[in-house]
């Protein structure tokens, strides 16, 4: 049985925008449904800030390979058996925070495809095949093609480093996290600033001269998602499911105060 598509990596090969939602409140599996019906790419299930473990995850991550929306993980650290046991367990994609040189991108990217093109551990049958029973090396193959590896880009030294890290073999996609960037900058929430924009400008430009796909997140208004897509932003974490509650039920809240007379 041929490996689960990667519907985030499908979008971007096929040039579109990839968007997705990061988990942190949203713990149970029928998330990956209402995601999906919400017109979401991807899942960003975010075990490096949030408490949710691994088990928690690997649930969410096998409801969302059963409804076509692309189960990616933050790992909290870059140890080879945070990617591997999520992937093991049903997650496309690992997300790998505070990548700063060349040297730790090709490590985490090794995490995450079984050899020849990385040295992820085979565990046995995997979910991404259906726990299809064929050949090993076939799985491997197929898995390995389908499985999205980003690291983020969340430092000046990792901007300065952009290029390097965008040749590395089997980096799929550089993501800046621009809270944390913003901060390492001393310029906590300053995202007008021109040296966000330059650092997205570096970031973008080492991406499409290596074939890579540039992405955004901790940036949500509108203003900004506009900006940072129009100078060539793919991979989109759009928001949150805490922003979302919030935002929704803000809303809600004062549309029912309002009717008091």
């Amino acid at each position: 049985m041929p490996a689960v598509v990667n519907h985030a990596k499908r979008q971007l090969r096929e040039g579109r925008l990839a968007i997705g939602v990061g988990l942190r409140q949203a713990r149970t599996v029928d998330s990956a449904q209402l995601f999906k019906t919400a017109g979401f790419d991807w899942l960003f299930i975010d075990c490096e800030h949030g408490s949710m473990n691994l088990d928690t995850a690997a649930q969410i991550s096998a409801a969302a390979l059963a409804v076509g929306i692309t189960p990616v993980l933050r790992v909290p650290g870059l140890e080879h058996h945070h990617a591997s046991r999520a992937l093991d367990n049903g997650a496309q994609g690992i997300v790998f925070p505070h990548i700063d040189t060349p040297e730790q991108a090709k490590r985490v990217a090794d995490h995450c495809r079984f050899p020849p093109a990385g040295r992820r551990s085979m565990g046995g049958a995997l979910q991404q095949t259906g726990f299809a029973p064929q050949p090993v090396g076939e799985t491997a193959q197929q898995v390995n093609d389908q499985t999205l590896v980003v690291v983020m880009i969340e430092s000046p030294r990792g901007v300065e480093n952009a290029e390097a890290i965008a040749a590395v073999p089997g980096v799929d996609a550089l993501l800046i996290g621009t809270n944390d960037l913003c901060f390492e900058m001393g310029i906590p929430g300053k995202f007008d600033d021109p040296r966000v924009a330059d650092a997205y400008t570096r970031v973008i430009a080492a991406c499409n001269k290596h074939g890579k796909h540039p992405g955004m997140g901790g940036m949500y208004s509108p203003e900004l998602l506009e900006r940072h897509i129009g100078m060539g932003a793919r991979l989109i974490l759009s928001g949150s499911d805490f922003s979302l509650l919030m935002q929704a039920g803000t809303a809600r809240a004062a549309l029912v105060r309002g009717f008091q007379r």
